[in-house]
């Protein structure tokens, strides 16, 4: 994996820099390959964020590692005002082929910014570089570039309740898709889960009590050491909108005791109910489903979102919220919630007047 995650353009490997950066992806691929173990999509990110910049450097006479504060403000400038930099090509053809052919794509956003710089961080730390002790001059830069594009990152839209039960009703429960999805949605909701958290759950991590279910997480995103996390789903008054009697219904359907929660479903035969594979759903088609059943403004990020955005206007304290989704500080709860309609969410209306 990490082959991948500090990949070296062909112009840039006959570099200082790119060759050490070559050899420090040989000498800590193990290690970098567990450390990434259930992040594959920071991984991927990471490729192209250091791919981009080795790029970068590359085209600029700049030394990508270890980089100097005024490299890394040029290449944050250039994410926020250019389109990507291409990588050179060893020969120069692909670069010249492509030149004037591409439409610009503008700025970057402030949060793909902030990821490029933390690929960067990574790679010096994993290559034995310290990040330059001065970061004074980028702070003020990423500073600026935060009041131009806008602090406040694009976030996945928060539906309510009765959007998830309209929905709900909507589906076909006669069709093994059906009974899935309902599955999936309601413990997505519920359970506040990450996308590549119901990509990766398996029965086996699943243990139905009197009172709830609980779900023993091995890893997440935020828990990458090992350490079991655990989140309670509770029984909902309505079967039809119960999370764990939904997911009852869908496992007896899938008709085993181990392996993946959610799978793909081939097509079947017309007239027969389609039969679940054995093949894990990929986190890009759990965001289409997602999409397919709530509509192409949510994505599967909203079933998190909304979550903690219910959570909060039905009263619930932070460190309750904070229990089920697992995430580390009050900050991410406030960024998560979707409360911004001046109407709708505000105390001038519960004055007394």
């Amino acid at each position: 994996m990490s082959k991948h995650l500090l990949h070296v353009p062909a112009a840039a490997a006959g570099t200082v820099a790119g060759r050490e950066l070559v050899r420090t992806s040989a000498k800590v691929a193990g290690f970098l390959e567990t450390g990434l173990r259930g992040a594959a999509n920071t991984a991927r990110a990471y490729t192209s964020d250091l791919k981009s910049y080795v790029g970068f450097c590359a085209l600029h006479g700049l030394t990508p590692l270890p980089a100097d504060v005024a490299t890394l403000t040029e290449y944050v400038a250039h994410l926020a005002t250019d389109k990507p930099a291409p990588a050179p090509s060893e020969g120069g053809g692909r670069e010249k082929k492509q030149k004037g052919q591409q439409p610009l794509t503008g700025p970057h956003s402030l949060a793909t910014i902030k990821r490029h710089l933390a690929a960067i961080r990574k790679a010096h730390q994993l290559g034995g570089h310290q990040m330059p002790a001065t970061v004074d001059a980028l702070n003020v830069v990423m500073e600026g570039i935060a009041r131009i594009l806008g602090k406040r990152q694009d976030q996945a839209q928060a539906f309510t309740v009765e959007q998830l039960k309209t929905a709900i009703r909507a589906l076909d429960l006669e069709t093994t898709a059906g009974v899935r999805d309902r599955a999936l949605l309601l413990l997505g909701f519920a359970g506040a889960f990450r996308r590549s958290e119901l990509v990766g759950l398996n029965i086996e991590e699943l243990e139905f009590t009197e009172r709830a279910l609980v779900v023993h997480l091995a890893k997440s995103k935020t828990n990458q050491y090992g350490e079991t996390e655990e989140k309670a789903v509770f029984y909902a008054p309505n079967a039809d909108f119960c999370p764990v009697r939904c997911l009852r219904a869908w496992l007896t359907l899938l008709g085993r005791s181990t392996g993946p929660v959610f799978v793909k479903i081939p097509r079947a035969a017309p007239g027969q109910m389609a039969l679940p594979s054995g093949k894990r759903l990929s986190d890009i088609s759990i965001n289409k489903l997602v999409q397919k059943r709530l509509g192409k403004q949510y994505s599967a990020h909203s079933l998190r979102v909304s979550f903690v955005t219910v959570a909060v206007l039905n009263g619930q304290s932070h460190k309750a919220i904070k229990n089920q989704t697992k995430q580390k500080t009050d900050a991410m709860i406030e960024r998560y919630t979707q409360l911004n309609n001046v109407v709708a969410y505000n105390a001038a209306q519960n004055l007394g007047l």
